[in-house]
């Protein structure tokens, strides 16, 4: 990559970094209701506890409910930060207050790296922060003491050494959950959100049907801003704690963390140091131990997310559903994009409080009463989804058995047409190509909620191909992730795709925009779909983020193949593309239409 076309990413990550810090976990600020001061005792405690071979020190807040002794118990919810935050931030401290406002014991934690706790971010590895959060569970147990000797002997057991406990929180403490969950089978419940599935997908996605093993295209802003905010904790938290350095080279990561950074950011992929990195980013990601999960498992994910998408949560709840563990989906409105600070009218909003009030709120509470109460509850269906076009707050989600299927499709004609038989295929070729710098744009990340500006997406005559249907003659209600069948012919990218840098194979991005009457062209959320072809000269599947969007009768679907995007690394060297289209060899898109 030319180092022209890295200088604008260069400008933006100081900004990002600085706005995510403040704003990641805003939205999961849980307020009590006014008289829970009343309701409920806080104690500030620490704890030694061993994580992945070493001693550390973790911070922690118990929150015990006025009347809960060793005769009267309660349950227990664990909770920890979003990356960058700790226990003592608005939107942690608060699970605590919430839910032993509603007569829960509450344990609220610094992560390891973050606030006062020690050792470094490791990324909710299961073994060093799942063990850390196990030594945890020990003392809600009543087999270990904190570290001045309070024990809890006021928690619900279910047997010797068993605490009655659920997890809940957002990102950083949703994937912390699963890894919990997996190496300690006491916890009994979790409600992760808008969390990942595979952080190789999550940071350096690949969204090619089959190409797990082919690196994806580096999301460099999202990533380099939460590597920012992580190397500047010992400055913007000042923590003497040595167990929280690792070195100059790596300040306050994990080695493997910091080794996948370098990686990522050098724009190269050879074998040698992309097998190391997929190993390592799955082996910290859900996606490698979720067979180890039992708890029964609420998982929340959000419409408008571009670091955590849709895709990431239903591949977590097909995989828990699947095995056994019993486990239920939402796809609400908010996630890490966009409008994080602000959910919709009637949405979970827990800066809020409004758990009773809200759609989400009432099915995490009746999770709890379930599985931790042991109440004879309805916890809800299998899957729903939050519908932005209903204008009724407490009619917008609509539900469903399981997440729907692929169920319409459309043809990609050599016109530029996007048509519904294959007969209406015009017979054709069409060519773009990219630049030295990117020349689409789907989204600044963050911009939306850090009060930046953001360009309207864009894409560059030249540099992308289009196809646009007919103005549809009904509402159509796509609800899931779409999917299209592609084949392109790239002579150049073919004489260099094999030469042992996965850099060298082309790179693209698939997306669908809404397009009204007027010609005003929407990208749902934002979202795009990054591809690294494993092979130009085989055909190919690409699977979309998973959406949840009306099409008005009267507007037109637009599918798009663009060469570049500006909030990922792209193409190594210009690389020509043609796409050509025959009534019996052409591009299919697939859409899972629902009603």
């Amino acid at each position: 990559m030319s180092r022209r076309s890295r200088e604008p990413r260069s400008r933006f990550r100081a900004s990002l970094a600085l706005a995510l810090g403040a704003v990641l976990t805003a939205p999961l600020a849980f307020t009590a209701p006014a008289s829970a001061t009343d309701r409920y005792t806080v104690t500030a405690l620490k704890f030694t506890v061993r994580a992945g071979g070493r001693s550390c020190t973790v911070d922690a807040d118990l929150y015990r409910p006025v009347g809960v002794d060793r005769g009267h118990t309660a349950p227990a919810v664990l909770a920890t930060n979003g990356f960058g935050g700790s226990k003592s931030d608005g939107s942690t401290d608060a699970i605590g207050k919430a839910f032993a406002a509603r007569g829960y014991v509450g344990l609220v934690y610094s992560g390891l790296g973050f606030g006062r706790s020690g050792c470094q971010i490791s990324l909710d590895d299961p073994r060093i922060d799942g063990e850390a959060a196990s030594g945890l569970v020990d003392f809600l147990a009543g087999t270990r003491a904190a570290d001045d000797g309070t024990k809890a002997d006021f928690v619900t057991r279910d047997g010797k050494g068993d605490p009655r406990v659920g997890m809940v929180g957002g990102s950083y403490g949703g994937a912390v959950q699963m890894a919990t969950a997996a190496v300690d089978h006491r916890v009994d419940a979790l409600v992760p959100l808008i969390t990942w599935n595979d952080l190789a997908y999550s940071l350096d996605p690949n969204n090619a049907a089959g190409a797990r093993d082919v690196p994806g295209a580096f999301k460099w802003q999202w990533t380099n801003s939460f590597y920012l905010i992580g190397e500047s904790q010992p400055l913007t938290v000042p923590n003497l704690d040595p167990s929280r350095i690792n070195s100059l080279a790596c300040l306050h990561f994990v080695t493997d963390a910091c080794a996948t950074m370098r990686t990522l950011n050098s724009g190269s992929y050879p074998a040698a140091r992309t097998g190391p990195l997929l190993d390592y980013a799955r082996s910290v990601s859900p996606v490698s131990y979720l067979r180890e999960v039992q708890a029964p498992t609420l998982l929340v994910q959000g419409q408008a997310d571009s670091l955590f998408n849709l895709n990431e949560a239903t591949a977590t709840y097909k995989t828990l559903k699947a095995q056994g563990t019993p486990t239920k989906l939402i796809w609400q409105s908010w996630g890490h994009s966009g409008g994080l600070t602000d959910p919709a009218s009637g949405e979970l909003n827990l800066s809020q409080g409004n758990l009773e009030s809200s759609y989400v709120g009432r099915r995490i509470l009746a999770w709890f009463d379930r599985y931790l109460q042991h109440h004879d509850v309805d916890t809800g269906p299998g899957f729903a989804y939050y519908r932005d076009w209903i204008a009724d707050p407490n009619d917008t989600y609509a539900t469903a058995s399981r997440v729907p299927g692929l169920s319409q499709s459309f043809y990609l004609s050599g016109d530029g047409k996007l048509v519904d038989n294959r007969k209406k295929v015009v017979g054709a070729g069409r060519e773009y190509r990219n630049g030295l710098v990117a020349t689409s744009h789907s989204e600044s990340s963050l911009a939306g909620i850090a009060g930046l500006p953001d360009p309207a997406p864009y894409d560059t005559e030249g540099t992308y191909l289009g196809w646009t249907s007919e103005p549809l003659t009904r509402a159509v209600e796509v609800v899931g992730a779409p999917e299209a069948e592609l084949k392109v012919v790239s002579p150049k990218t073919e004489r260099v795709q094999n030469s042992g840098d996965a850099a060298d194979k082309l790179v693209l991005f698939a997306k669908l925009y809404d397009v009204a009457p007027d010609g005003t062209k929407t990208l749902v959320h934002r979202l795009v779909a990054p591809v690294r072809v494993p092979d130009v000269r085989k055909s190919f599947t690409v699977t979309l983020p998973g959406i949840v969007h009306r099409y008005e009768a009267g507007h037109r679907l637009r599918f798009v193949v663009a060469a570049s995007d500006d909030a990922y690394f792209g193409n190594k060297g210009v690389k020509p593309v043609t796409i050509t289209s025959a009534p019996d060899d052409t591009g299919v898109l697939r859409l899972p239409v629902v009603g």
